[in-house]
């Protein structure tokens, strides 16, 4: 393809995807109740008719990896024979795990398991010995293999077309093994290209929202500020000129850097709290949720609720959901993994991106998770009642019943910014990517728009409260996504089994 044909597709996937997103946004601030009305019944017509196929594909993104890490592809590395990683095993881990989850565990690591042991799907008395085992079950299977599975499937092609094959950084060359290069060029690749970056702005402008929430819960509860609208724009402003300057300043000088030291300071809350925690009974928590995830993984990934009951609303308002926030993530998460994955070996890429990470986001729960529930059952401390009614004070509620809470809490607080800072800065520099003809090296001057976009975005929502129905608007593109990385799978197996028998491996 010329350069001019690279340019004019480059300009209209980020024009088209510009007015596509403002006019979402305009209808969320014109008519916020009717596109609040018409998000929620979207996303539950979806989880009702195609839960079966979130279940199905997560599975089969899972049980793909499986296959790749013990394949004979094993040992073929995501570009060139020659080349070899281009960040340190600590930095490359920081980076994808600091993208791929973000502030989602901070948001999550004590209030979930909160949430399931006051109303357990499984039957268990709410509030008993049983509930809290089954909540913590519940919390590892939702943060364990099949997110990372998902990011996983999208990484592997895209790292493999980029350095091997020269393809651009984009989510339509996964197509061109199956539908050829003319295609991918014209509309259908446009179309692809569109809904990443949708998916992906809408998915990151909700967290920024999400997360200046949760920072002004923790700074009213240690510090007493107030809750408002001028305090939460603030945050906003300054976390956006941390996460489009370390953008700006690329991967080596600036997103490695915050994500280097965001995994320092979760690394030392983790150990903190585990020692002044119930240290035994976290240990041991880790051990029975490992075994429960794994005793019962096959089981849970594929319970529906074909007679109704308890389970079927937990089903939506988890599970479901969770799955379609995981697809809806991926071109996002995935191509920025992509990026920072050169030269792993296959076997060596599904170890570090699926594997470790499950084992990290088990660790976090079993510490802060155990800790909550630690307080509610042994102690006698209801917490869960507050954390139920708002989750986003759920670890600061923690921190206030443990030795060193309130440097834990600062500490925290510095946690979520850089965990955030480290997803917007992936982001923007994903979405420079989309927009610039999937540049592996995107132009300053994109990224400067797209961070400010998606401040300004947060802004508008925030304030008239269109936040959750952007996110749910957003969680609509993971169906067609479900089918993109089917495909994705089918393509990158169909390119290694004929570049085995050019002899190109």
């Amino acid at each position: 393809m010329s350069d001019n044909n690279s340019t004019s597709k480059s300009n209209s996937v980020y024009i088209i995807s510009i007015a596509i997103t403002f006019a979402i946004v305009a209808w969320g601030w014109l008519l916020p109740e009717n596109f609040g009305d018409f998000a929620n019944a979207l996303f539950g017509g979806l989880t009702k008719y195609f839960g079966w196929g979130y279940l199905l594909t997560m599975n089969s993104f899972v049980l793909f990896c499986i296959i790749m890490a013990f394949s004979r592809f094993r040992h073929v590395r995501l570009g060139n024979p020659e080349d070899r990683p281009e960040h340190s095993n600590i930095s490359w881990f920081a980076m994808l795990f600091s993208a791929g989850m973000g502030v989602g565990l901070v948001f999550y690591g004590a209030g979930e398991p909160l949430i399931h042991f006051g109303s357990t799907p499984f039957g268990a008395e709410p509030g008993s010995i049983q509930a809290a085992r089954d909540a913590m079950q519940i919390s590892f299977f939702h943060w364990g293999l099949h997110p990372w599975a998902g990011y996983a499937v999208i990484a592997m092609p895209m790292a493999y077309y980029q350095f091997r094959r020269n393809s651009p950084g984009l989510i339509s060359s996964l197509f061109i093994p199956l539908v050829g290069q003319k295609a991918v060029d014209g509309i259908f690749g446009k179309i692809i290209d569109v809904l990443a970056i949708f998916a992906t702005l809408a998915g990151i402008t909700t967290s920024l929202g999400l997360g200046t929430l949760q920072l002004n819960s923790g700074l009213n509860e240690i510090m007493g500020v107030d809750r408002t609208t001028f305090i939460q724009v603030a945050i906003i402003i300054f976390l956006a000129v941390f996460y489009t300057g370390s953008a700006v300043l690329g991967i080596d000088k600036g997103i490695k850097l915050v994500a280097n030291f965001n995994l320092f300071v979760c690394l030392s809350l983790m150990v903190l709290l585990f020692f002044v925690g119930p240290s035994l009974s976290i240990v041991d928590s880790l051990m029975t949720g490992v075994g429960d995830f794994i005793s019962g993984f096959v089981k849970e990934s594929f319970s529906m609720a074909p007679y109704g009951g308890k389970y079927e609303a937990h089903l939506r308002n988890w599970t479901l959901y969770y799955w379609a926030w995981w697809i809806a993530w991926a071109p996002f998460v995935g191509s920025f993994v992509a990026r920072i994955s050169r030269g792993r070996t296959i076997a060596e890429f599904v170890a570090g991106v699926l594997i470790v990470p499950a084992l990290g986001s088990f660790t976090w729960f079993a510490i802060f998770g155990t800790s909550a529930l630690h307080l509610q059952l042994v102690k006698g401390i209801d917490i869960a009642a507050q954390v139920t009614k708002d989750i986003s004070v759920g670890v600061f509620a923690l921190y206030k019943y443990y030795p060193l809470g309130f440097v834990m809490s600062v500490a925290m607080l510095v946690l979520i910014t850089t965990f955030f800072v480290t997803s917007a800065n992936s982001a923007t520099f994903v979405l420079s990517m989309y927009s610039n003809h999937g540049d592996l090296n995107p132009s300053k001057s994109k990224m400067g728009v797209w961070g400010v976009l998606m401040a300004a975005l947060a802004i508008v929502l925030l304030m008239t409260g269109g936040l959750q129905n952007l996110q749910t608007v957003s969680l609509t593109a993971a169906p067609p996504f479900a089918i993109i990385m089917v495909c994705a799978c089918i393509s990158l197996w169909k390119s290694l089994c004929k570049d085995e028998e050019t002899g190109k491996l």
